[in-house]
């Protein structure tokens, strides 16, 4: 793993794009404060930019750095989860914005992940997540179902977990509001 972490960390650093296992499904991922980057992770799922993307972090200690402001409701929920939980907040900052969405809000996740807390934790900033499929098709539940038309679109592909066979599912999503409204988007 720790030569995955390595290679993935290089090209994170050179802008590069690469396809890595998180703590739901294998994913996209991308520098979140690089716009090229970014742009190219939209090129390869054919996805239209309106369309925001997740960014993963690996402790909850930075997003104060990346958001205006974190309502306080954030910090209880994700104390409490007990799997995989996106969140959208208002008002992001130090991201690239061609990841945000039209309202300025970003879906970030911290991830209990090994590999990806290892790597964010080296790169020292958040990366993107957005499930490894061209839009419209259905997300891999595992490795075996990335298709290879993604996998020969990214710059470095994890080895760790390959062979992992257990189904993974994407995070709950919920969205914050500026004064701590909560609305559930996927359960």
């Amino acid at each position: 793993m720790q030569d995955d972490v390595k290679k993935a960390l290089e090209v994170l650093q050179s802008g590069g794009v690469i396809l890595y296992p998180t703590d739901t499904i294998w994913g996209i991922g991308c520098d979140a404060t690089n716009e090229a980057a970014v742009k190219r992770v939209y090129e390869i799922k054919k996805r239209a930019d309106s369309k925001s993307m997740l960014v993963l972090m690996e402790n909850v200690n930075l997003l104060e750095r990346y958001m205006q402001e974190v309502p306080e409701i954030a910090y209880d929920l994700i104390e409490v989860t007990d799997k995989p939980m996106t969140i959208i907040y208002p008002g992001a900052k130090n991201l690239a914005a061609n990841l945000l969405a039209e309202d300025g809000s970003v879906g970030i996740r911290i991830t209990t992940e090994r590999f990806t807390q290892q790597l964010i934790q080296r790169f020292r900033k958040p990366i993107v997540s957005t499930s490894a499929n061209i839009s419209g098709e259905p997300s891999p539940a595992f490795f075996g179902e990335v298709s290879e038309e993604v996998k020969n679109a990214v710059d470095y592909v994890v080895s760790y977990r390959q062979d992992d066979l257990n189904p993974a599912k994407p995070s709950s999503i919920i969205k914050l509001g500026v004064g701590g409204e909560i609305k559930i988007i996927r359960e």
